[in-house]
């Protein structure tokens, strides 16, 4: 195990560790992501454009899903991703580098991944490509705006590879929130339970949770808003017990 010259170890709780870099890191919506979409123990899971890995990294961790396929289409990414599995000993995680838009493409014995998973997590580019300013560095930009794929190809490849009842969680701005549940809707993905995130309770909402379910039937529950900070600008308690011995390792 061998750390390039532009990355570093970061902790994330329970003696784990994660390489990350300028290029390919995480933030508070990554962790959000990784626990409101914590798998069961024994579940076949999936991450699309997993990044670093620390969302599939944080699953091994605090649970124990069956396998954990880990899709990215950036090289360094994969790269950072599968040394801080093989650092951790997450054989069950699976790094690809692998272009999710051929999920909906390939027949299905090509394909890298099971068909019929339990559950699939995406943190997508918030953007759709022309909207605001794009990222000169490449790496920013394909998070950020839907230059590698679009949020219906990503609905796409989940529908074909989730089992019947299994679920597609990601989280989203608010100002997606209604084209989000058209794509997810028309891809028979329903959307079933829903969170907001707010700073404080006086700020608006910045993001939104969402758990869908392939064959689900309508009916939407909106969970209690996630506070990240309580009234005096403190991390909250909830956002505390979400960090867990990650956040105290950070202190």
């Amino acid at each position: 195990m061998y750390l390039q010259p532009s990355e570093q170890l970061e902790s994330i709780g329970g003696g784990h560790r994660i390489i990350v870099s300028m290029d390919h890191t995480f933030n508070t919506d990554t962790v959000l992501l990784a626990s409101y979409a914590m798998p069961k123990r024994g579940e076949q899971c999936a991450e699309f454009g997993t990044g670093c890995g620390m969302i599939s990294l944080l699953w091994c961790s605090r649970s124990a899903p069956k396998a954990v396929y880990a899709l990215e289409i950036q090289s360094q990414a994969c790269s950072q991703a599968e040394r801080s599995a093989a650092l951790n000993g997450f054989t069950q995680m699976h790094v690809l580098e692998y272009d999710l838009r051929r999920l909906i493409q390939e027949p299905a014995k090509e394909l890298p991944i099971p068909i019929n998973l339990d559950l699939i997590a995406c943190n997508p580019p918030y953007k759709p490509l022309g909207t605001g300013i794009q990222n000169p560095q490449k790496s920013k930009a394909a998070s950020r705006h839907e230059i590698g794929c679009t949020l219906e190809q990503i609905a796409a490849a989940a529908a074909r590879l989730l089992r019947w009842g299994g679920r597609f969680t990601c989280c989203l701005r608010p100002e997606r929130m209604s084209e989000a549940f058209q794509i997810f809707s028309a891809a028979g993905l329903e959307p079933k339970k829903m969170r907001l995130v707010q700073h404080r309770l006086e700020k608006a909402p910045s993001l939104f949770l969402l758990e869908t379910r392939r064959g689900g039937k309508p009916g939407l529950l909106v969970e209690p808003v996630l506070l990240l900070e309580n009234s005096v600008g403190a991390c909250s308690a909830e956002m505390r017990n979400i960090y867990g011995d990650y956040g105290e390792e950070q202190k």
